[in-house]
Parts: structure tokens; C-alpha cells; sequence
């Protein structure tokens, strides 16, 4: 079955402990929900830079990568339908960008 990555983009950490608790639970059970397709839980990130032959940018980019999740799933459809449930699309705060990863 192929993995894909989910490319998190947007939402924020939380204002306050009782937020990050209540957001960390929306997490966890989006993952529980998704059980054994879950291949790396990822991790939130920091600002990137993007690196060209022209040079080095700090900005973040047009569209900043907030975390990553790898996923098995059977088909892209598959993938973009366990995407739907991600806490930031639910409340709004963010989006999730899909590709397979091609074993090389």
C-alpha cells in the first residue's frame, strides 16, 4: 500500500494550556481514527527558508509548512478522505496538502 504525506499548512499553537489540551485531543483522536494508516505521526515545524540558486529566502514562502503527517492509505481518494478530518480543516484554521511518496 502506498504512503502518502500530509503537508499541514496554517493553524497556530494554542493561546493557553487549557487550549493546547483541548486541541491535542482533537489530534489524538484524528489519529486513533485513522489507527494503523497512521506510518509517522510527523511533528508541528518552524519557519522554513527557501533555498534557489539566487539564494536564501526567510519568509516561510508563499505558503508556509506548518507539520507533517505520513499516511498508508490505497489510493489518493483514501488519503484525501482521512485529510478531511484533520482538526484544521474542521475548525477552519488550516489546510492539508496531499501527495503520494514515490519509493525510489
Amino acid at each position: 500500500m502506498p504512503n502518502f504525506i500530509f503537508a499541514y499548512h496554517g493553524g497556530g499553537m494554542p493561546e493557553t494550556p487549557e487550549q493546547g489540551v483541548i486541541v491535542m485531543a482533537a489530534w489524538d483522536a484524528w489519529y486513533r481514527s485513522m489507527g494503523a494508516a497512521v506510518v509517522d505521526g510527523g511533528a508541528p515545524v518552524g519557519l522554513s527558508k527557501t533555498v534557489t540558486k539566487a539564494g536564501v529566502q526567510s519568509d516561510g514562502g508563499a505558503n508556509p509548512l506548518s507539520g507533517y503527517t505520513v499516511i498508508s492509505a490505497k489510493t489518493m481518494d483514501e488519503a484525501c478522505a482521512m485529510a478531511k478530518g484533520c482538526p484544521m480543516v474542521l475548525d477552519g484554521s488550516g489546510s492539508v496538502e496531499v501527495a503520494q511518496i514515490h519509493e525510489m
